[in-house]
């Protein structure tokens, strides 16, 4: 019997052996990276949640691109898939709910980001309550009512601006992306 590699239990097929043949180079080869997208990654993002529409027609996004602007009034803005059904209905009701994810929320960020599977779509998962601005979580409970205020074309994003209505705090911890990672803050770090 041939010894176990050294990288574990797994052989390397070759075409004497199968039919099947691997590629001599790497299969997910990266290509030239992208400087702007690596700044991105070590940026450390919040995960919220959009969400719009009413119970006949309503979809939802995780965001990690957001911002709050002080002024009088407050807004906030995001950067989205322009390619996404959130922004169509964004556009057409002009109002929609953005809610600051807990760490207790992850799995609401993956279904709804398209990265983990949920049965009857990512709106199953939890209890939803409708307000004025669409639907809320009834999980999340930080989260802003926001009015639109313009949409515009942002580099391969839709940067879409709004007039914070309305905030609900809680003090729950709250998810955080980091390099592609989930995580969150804990205070009293040390330099």
């Amino acid at each position: 019997m041939a010894p176990t590699p050294a990288w574990g239990p797994f052989a390397v097929l070759t075409p004497e052996a199968s039919p099947v043949t691997i590629h001599s180079t790497h299969p997910f080869a990266e290509g030239p990276r992208d400087p702007a997208r690596q700044l991105r990654g070590r940026l450390v993002s919040p995960v919220t949640l959009w969400t719009t529409g009413d119970t006949v027609e309503r979809a939802g996004i995780t965001v990690s691109s957001t911002e709050v602007v002080r002024g009088e009034p407050g807004r906030l803005l995001g950067l989205i898939d322009p390619l996404s059904g959130v922004l169509d209905l964004v556009r057409r009701r002009g109002t929609w709910v953005v809610g600051v994810l807990s760490v207790a929320e992850r799995r609401l960020s993956d279904a709804f980001g398209g990265l983990d599977p949920a049965p009857g779509g990512p709106f199953a998962l939890t209890d939803w309550e409708q307000t004025a601005w669409g639907p809320r979580a009834v999980t999340v409970g930080t989260w802003a009512g926001v009015r639109l205020e313009s949409i515009s074309e942002l580099g391969w994003s839709a940067l879409v601006v709004g007039t914070i209505e309305s905030v609900a705090l809680d003090d729950r911890t709250p998810l955080a992306h980091l390099r592609g990672r989930y995580g969150h803050w804990t205070p009293g770090l040390d330099a």
